[in-house]
């Protein structure tokens, strides 16, 4: 009996010692939402003017993706893909909220199961710090969708000092409006760096969707309050600009330097927290800059090298900026050029918290370590793209594009024309068909939701 006591003491320990072994083997999970950032922004991405240090430093230490797609090219439905897995036509979040629906609408709905849910079901530690823009009713904040803490505006696109959407204080804690003086780029880095500070401990899963670099909008503005790029006189000066100037150019470099010193007190936290090795980093953005003559006083963001940008579903709209570091399992230094999409990033957080993907509903997002780490090929067929009526999709080297149901397809060869600029379905009506074809029998599929 003795011996028998023994033993079942020190299969208790064994048993003690695996699962904290298990639990210091699970990796925390940062992901960083950038807001309406272009794939030439960046200077990784080979933007000459504008200074991302701290981005390019994630880079050099992970892996930049070349070939990163969102499914659909608006904040909202963006989102939703990623928090969920899943296309907007399969979980019901296809449009751009409102201002009320903001506000007080139900948004992504409640049937759907949101990452930092089944994170938390798994003792993780969660958090958003920044943009939520996915639905505000009860049941729809990020409180209410596993999230232990959430501080942001809960809107699209919040002035970034008052913190005002459209003449109301969008700014919260929690659930309550909060007044909270400073630069929201400035907030939303701090309450992450604090979140890290304390979350030492235990696994976590830390949401950081920063609202820059959102244009300004008007309807934001307080009478007299001037139209302009918004950041703290530090970023000017780096340029060696004046925080007075009004050249938009000055000004949206300033607002991406100061969303680059952002994460990099992010990343610095957990360099200091001793917390790296044991971090996946995932940083995105959530869909193509603004480009065109909708504010032609203050596009000045970039997609180059591509055609177009948000709200298109040319490569300027659903073709973003991506870096992900997860210490070693990614090569450092190291670029990927095969097609992935955001719904992969829901997989990888997944996979890095030991996590199987839910059962009980068709999950579109695919484990992409394999692309990542081993060289493997994309494991999507085709990447489906819809904003409003507009369709397209990617299949290998070929792009399907068509601006509404009434309209002609269009077909690109991204191999030999990634500007979109040479439409081949004339020459390839057979090719065209097919795809197109392929993309209605996957929306016929996706708008079954299950």
């Amino acid at each position: 009996m003795r011996l028998l006591a023994h033993s079942t003491i020190l299969l208790a320990c064994c048993l003690a010692v695996q699962a904290q072994s298990t639990e210091r083997q699970r990796a925390n999970v940062v992901l960083i939402y950038i807001d309406n950032v272009g794939w030439g922004d960046l200077a990784s991405y080979g933007n000459p003017a504008i200074r991302t240090p701290n981005m390019d430093r994630l880079a050099t230490q992970g892996v930049r993706l070349t070939d990163f797609y969102i499914p659909s090219s608006s904040c909202s439905p963006s989102r939703g893909a990623l928090l969920t897995g899943r296309y907007p036509e399969r979980n019901g979040l296809t449009h751009q909220l409102s201002v009320q629906e903001n506000w007080s609408g139900i948004g992504l709905p409640h049937s759907e199961r949101l990452l930092p849910e089944i994170m938390r079901e798994h003792g993780y530690a969660t958090a958003a710090f920044g943009k939520w823009n996915i639905g505000f009713a009860e049941g729809s904040r990020p409180t209410d969708r596993g999230f232990d803490e959430f501080i942001g505006c809960i809107s699209g696109n919040c002035d970034y000092y008052t913190h005002v959407y459209n003449g109301r204080l969008d700014m919260h804690v929690g659930t309550e409006p909060t007044r909270i003086e400073g630069y929201s780029t400035d907030i939303f880095a701090d309450a992450a760096a604090d979140f890290i500070r304390r979350s030492s401990d235990r696994p976590f899963f830390l949401l950081v969707p920063f609202n820059a670099a959102h244009y300004p909008n008007r309807r934001n503005k307080a009478e007299g309050q001037l139209f302009r790029w918004q950041a703290p006189a530090e970023f000017f000066e780096v340029y060696g600009y004046s925080p007075d100037t009004s050249v938009a150019e000055e000004g949206y470099r300033a607002v991406m330097t100061a969303l680059d010193a952002g994460v990099g007190r992010v990343l610095q936290q957990l360099d200091t927290s001793g917390l790296t090795e044991r971090t996946l980093v995932m940083l995105a953005s959530d869909n193509g800059a603004w480009v065109g003559s909708r504010k032609p006083e203050l596009e000045v963001a970039s997609n180059a090298p591509f055609r177009s940008g948000r709200t298109s579903v040319y490569e300027g709209g659903v073709r973003t900026p991506c870096i992900i570091r997860w210490p070693g399992l990614l090569p450092a230094n190291a670029v990927v050029r095969e097609p992935l999409v955001n719904m992969d990033l829901f997989m990888l957080a997944l996979r890095a918290a030991g996590i199987e993907a839910p059962d009980d509903r068709i999950i579109d997002g695919r484990d992409p370590l394999p692309v990542l780490r081993d060289g493997a090929s994309s494991p999507h067929r085709n990447i489906y793209f819809r904003y409003r009526d507009i369709s397209g999709m990617r299949q290998g080297r070929w792009k399907l594009v068509r601006q509404s149901p009434a309209a002609p397809l269009e077909l690109y060869d991204l191999q030999t024309d990634f500007a979109e600029s040479r439409d081949l379905a004339a020459d390839r009506p057979a090719l065209a068909q097919r795809l197109w074809n392929e993309f209605s029998t996957w929306l016929a599929d996706a708008r079954q939701g299950h």
